[in-house]
């Protein structure tokens, strides 16, 4: 007994320690935000919150209220579930409210980057100069290009015009628009490789397509390397997967391609000059692949899907593609000159606009996150007031508090095609709760310092491709009472969603 009583001590010690470390005998303070750490210690309600995040999310806040700290996978989070408490999560200072902190930890578990901490503002920088303005016109060039030249590879002599072409929808969009955008950042085949134009374009469009379907398998797995647990074997494929883009986008790889971006160019020249290892900055490039490309795809599947189930909208953004493409002066003739589609003509579809940001607000689910660097008092909506400890992160889920409010967007999740424009046909920014107008009230791009620099090149993949696709095809779906799918629950927060299965449709040329 006397030998026992040491190592049940000594166990007792061990355990109270690693509670402590864990965090276990953390509680609520005077003036925080109700606290649910869950049962199991460090992990919290980590499990439910990977399941199913939207029914986790609103069972806190049906038992907390809008604003709870819940323990997940080792971080206490407070979630904002109040559209009027944005403001200070987005226009908070940096001193206060870190980025960086989180976005450099799951940079490293998405895609094996090791941050110096001195990129954001270099990249952010470039994409300023090269995803907007001038650089934005010239990348939009290169894009239409690509685009057309995919979308008419399978198009057949005029003699047989009115032969239908099967495909899936999700297959289709993903691979048209991932393949545009890879080919117009990360350049085409050097003009030497093969010997003549057309082999050349022959080996761009093959090697595309096999990256494409690397990239979906690297893809999926993006949801697991973000949350771990991954089985061995699972782990090795993952692994493996991602090194494949590691190697395929090269800075030697890069050496040898012609007419890569000077957004890409600019990045990997400032990147060198900082003094990055040759190996980490291969890794940099897969991320700028990632969010340039990720998330086009699955948008542009849904806004082909939603149009074609929506006869009306179908005609009113058909009838807009037609006016402009008039209004420029060009038709499309079997046989003639490509389309033309300059960055002036895009700005003229408020239709499509609207029609775009409406799938947006149905499918983007991005989960902002920002480590609390010191503490700090938030001022609730009914003069109270919430404080947030320093070490904690806080985290807003738009899709849920503002995008699917009923009370902002009426019949929320009914796609409406013109519900961001006004009866003038002008954008609509006017959106209101409890009589008090709502600033933030779409948020598929992230806001403040993490918005999406990319936007106006993805806003503009997206419409070039919508416009091309109606231009020269007619499209329908094969079974057009089919319900549109679910969608896949493992990338809530990652992105625009999944879906669960593919749709099958139909096209053939309009010429």
């Amino acid at each position: 007994m006397t030998l026992l009583l040491p190592i049940l001590l000594g166990l007792l010690a061990f355990l109270i320690g690693g509670l402590y470390l864990l965090q276990g005998f953390r509680q609520r303070q005077p003036g925080e935000p109700p606290l649910d750490k869950g049962l199991i210690p460090w992990l919290g309600h980590g499990l439910e919150y990977r399941k199913d995040k939207m029914k986790f999310l609103e069972r806190m806040r049906q038992k907390h209220g809008n604003v709870f700290t819940v323990q997940l996978g080792g971080y206490f989070i407070t979630f904002l579930m109040d559209p009027f408490l944005f403001g200070a999560f987005v226009t908070e200072s940096r001193e206060r409210l870190d980025f960086n902190k989180y976005a450099i930890q799951l940079v490293h578990q998405l895609f094996g980057y090791k941050s110096s901490g001195n990129e954001r503002q270099m990249i952010t920088k470039s994409s300023h100069n090269h995803l907007m303005g001038p650089g934005l016109e010239m990348l939009t060039l290169s894009m239409m290009t690509n685009l057309q030249s995919l979308l008419l590879k399978n198009v057949v002599p005029s003699s047989v015009q009115n032969t239908w072409i099967e495909d899936n929808l999700y297959n289709y969009s993903y691979n048209i628009i991932f393949r545009a955008g890879y080919l117009s950042l990360f350049g085409n085949v050097s003009h030497q490789s093969e010997g003549s134009l057309e082999k050349d374009k022959e080996k761009d469009i093959s090697e595309s397509e096999a990256l494409y379907y690397k990239f979906c398998k690297f893809d999926r797995f993006i949801p697991n390397f973000a949350f771990g647990g991954l089985k061995r074997e699972k782990k090795r494929e993952a692994e493996t997967a991602r090194a494949f883009f590691w190697n395929a986008l090269s800075i030697q790889k890069l050496k040898t391609r012609d007419n890569v971006s000077k957004w890409v160019c600019d990045v990997h020249q400032a990147i060198m000059d900082m003094g990055i290892n040759e190996s980490m900055v291969d890794r940099l490039m897969l991320v700028l692949l990632w969010v340039s490309q990720a998330n086009t795809g699955p948008t542009a599947f849904w806004l082909l899907l939603v149009i074609m189930k929506h006869p009306e909208a179908m005609a009113d953004v058909k009838g807009e593609v037609d006016k402009v493409l008039k209004e420029s002066g060009q038709k499309v003739l079997h046989g003639g000159p490509l389309i033309d589609l300059t960055c002036e003509m895009l700005k003229k579809m408020p239709i499509l606009d609207s029609a775009v940001d409406e799938t947006l607000r149905l499918t983007a689910t991005p989960t902002l996150i920002r480590a609390v660097n010191q503490d700090m008092t938030l001022n609730m909506a009914d003069g109270c007031k919430c404080v947030v400890r320093k070490g904690d992160r806080l985290a807003l889920f738009p899709y849920m508090v503002v995008q699917t409010d009923p009370e902002i967007h009426p019949d929320p999740h009914s796609f409406k095609y013109d519900r961001f424009l006004n009866p003038d046909g002008s954008k609509k920014t006017d959106f209101y709760k409890a009589g008090k107008k709502v600033k933030y009230y779409n948020m598929p791009w992230g806001a403040g310092v993490s918005m999406c620099p990319g936007r106006f090149f993805a806003n503009n993949e997206l419409k070039q491709f919508i416009f091309l696709t109606l231009v020269y095809f007619e499209i329908e779906l094969k079974n057009p009472h089919d319900e549109v799918p679910d969608t896949d629950l493992n990338r809530k927060g990652f992105g625009v969603n999944h879906p669960l299965k593919d749709m099958p449709f139909r096209y053939r040329p309009r010429f």
